[in-house]
């Protein structure tokens, strides 16, 4: 007869056994957990912050008591009717926030464990089951380096766009906002409203480029209005829009105090004699998202390159990965905003749920979307003249305080032909991030170095800081211990 402990052990384990796990709880998470649970499916949904949302709905902290978080985004009438969807389906959703995937292995009966750390300071262990997986882990920004990056004040452009969303806090008072991509308008739409004085938004691309993709434009009206209201908010507060312009460099003591400005050629490359000084307290750059892939690369999931260079996850059209019983939605199958994220989830969870009746206007949504996602990254896409911003003491990585110089010589003196070469010569991504901010810089770099100045053949011969990680997020010692008879993943004892 089992005693009270074993009963105990028993009803944790049953509790912790689903049909479905979905990892990240951002647009395209939440929605592929609700159309899974609305057909009968046990769904675990597990992120790592407080609360649903993902970046794109990130909500302030519970302790600030805001009386009206739906001011600080856009969309909001669609979170919150997925919100009341997951209320309502008949077999509840288990809500796992505040749950750090550090590992998911293969089980011997054919399920996926997933290996989670909780608590306040995540230092205690669970793991889940489940038959099938939902891989809606969001994106990394992409920072490209100048010399003073690295200054009090200089923050990424999502950065930014987070303290005001979670902390309600400004990163200060005058911001210049810098990068390319789409987000870079709606940052610098946020931090007006709630009260900074942007000067200018500088964009590296040129809008004029989108003539190109006139039909598939015309086929994404919302997406042009989206555009059009942010580009309205800052012309009322007259903020100024510099195209084919970036920040080259940041100066300051003890906080960033100004920037200086370049035009750009169409190769990125600082066009000498346009350079000027803007002053401020600081500054939300970046250059664009990179899928967040950690965990299905550790399983074998393959990869398609994005045309801006970054790695996404080949996906079939019903969301499948390459590996059976893993499905991925959002971000991690290619860059494309949260109306995509929140349509290829719900394709997911009713793929996963054996939904054959999809309706042909969501497919044909999904196609008009990932076309307009990859207009987007064609014109967004670093040029290859980028690494001209830079000298040989920029800091590159800066966890590990490695120098675009030291870089230059791993490749130019040292041989190294790629950034797993230069990590090993250089520390450059073996740092508190593990390369996921240094990473897409470094790769640019060995290509750029290698083909001898950043010439257009010396794009990256392969995808954005593509490396695989044998653990997803820091695990404690004693936890990797603990589990020793069961490997967190493949490839971790090497």
């Amino acid at each position: 007869m089992p005693t009270s402990s074993e009963r105990a052990e028993h009803a944790d384990r049953a509790a912790a056994e689903f049909d479905l796990a979905v990892i990240g709880a951002g647009p395209a998470g939440l929605a592929g957990a609700v159309a899974a649970a609305e057909r009968g499916l046990r769904v675990a949904l597990v992120d790592a912050a407080p609360q649903p949302g993902g970046q794109f709905y990130r909500q302030p902290a519970a302790e600030l008591h805001a009386e009206r978080p739906q001011a600080l985004h856009h969309g909001w009438a669609a979170f919150a009717a997925l919100l009341r969807r997951l209320e309502l389906v008949a077999e509840p959703v288990g809500r796992f926030a505040d749950h750090h995937v550090w590992s998911v292995v293969p089980t011997p009966d054919g399920r996926w464990r997933i290996h989670v750390l909780t608590g306040p300071d995540q230092r205690r262990a669970r793991a889940l089951t489940a038959r099938h997986l939902l891989f809606a882990t969001g994106a990394h920004e992409r920072q490209l380096p100048f010399p003073g990056w690295t200054l009090p004040g200089v923050v990424a452009a999502g950065g930014a766009q987070a303290m005001l969303k979670s902390a309600l806090v400004l990163p200060g008072r005058r911001v210049v906002v810098a990068g390319s991509g789409p987000l870079l308008l709606a940052v610098a739409a946020s931090l007006v409203k709630a009260g900074a004085r942007v000067p200018l938004v500088a964009e590296a691309a040129d809008y004029l480029g989108y003539a190109s993709g006139a039909r598939v434009l015309a086929a994404n009206p919302g997406k042009l209005l989206e555009g059009g209201q942010h580009a309205a908010v800052l012309a009322r507060h007259r903020v100024a829009l510099r195209t084919r312009t970036a920040v080259v460099a940041a100066h300051g003591g003890d906080r960033v105090e100004s920037v200086t400005l370049a035009r750009l050629d169409r190769d990125w490359r600082p066009i000498p004699g346009t350079e000027r000084r803007v002053a401020c307290d600081a500054v939300a750059v970046g250059h664009g998202l990179v899928p967040q892939l950690e965990l299905p690369l550790e399983l074998g999931c393959r990869t398609v390159r994005s045309p801006d260079g970054a790695a996404a996850l080949e996906v079939d059209a019903r969301q499948r990965t390459s590996v059976p019983g893993i499905w991925a939605a959002g971000e991690t199958t290619g860059v494309g905003g949260v109306q995509l994220a929140l349509v290829e989830g719900g394709l997911a969870g009713r793929a996963v749920a054996g939904d054959s009746a999809v309706p042909a206007a969501l497919l044909r949504r999904r196609a008009r979307l990932r076309e307009f996602a990859e207009l987007m990254a064609v014109r967004h896409a670093p040029g290859p003249g980028w690494p001209a911003w830079l000298d040989d003491d920029t800091e590159v990585c800066r966890c590990e305080e490695v120098t675009a110089g030291q870089i230059r010589s791993s490749v130019a003196e040292l041989g190294a032909g790629d950034q797993r070469t230069v990590k090993l010569l250089t520390r450059a991504g073996m740092g508190w991030c593990q390369g996921r901010m240094c990473g897409p810089a470094v790769s640019r770099l060995c290509a750029s170095y290698a083909g001898g100045g950043g010439s257009e053949a010396a794009e990256p011969s392969y995808a954005d800081g593509l490396l695989t990680r044998p653990l997803a997020v820091p695990v404690p010692l004693g936890l990797l211990a603990e589990s020793a008879t069961e490997p967190p993943t493949r490839g971790a004892d090497e």
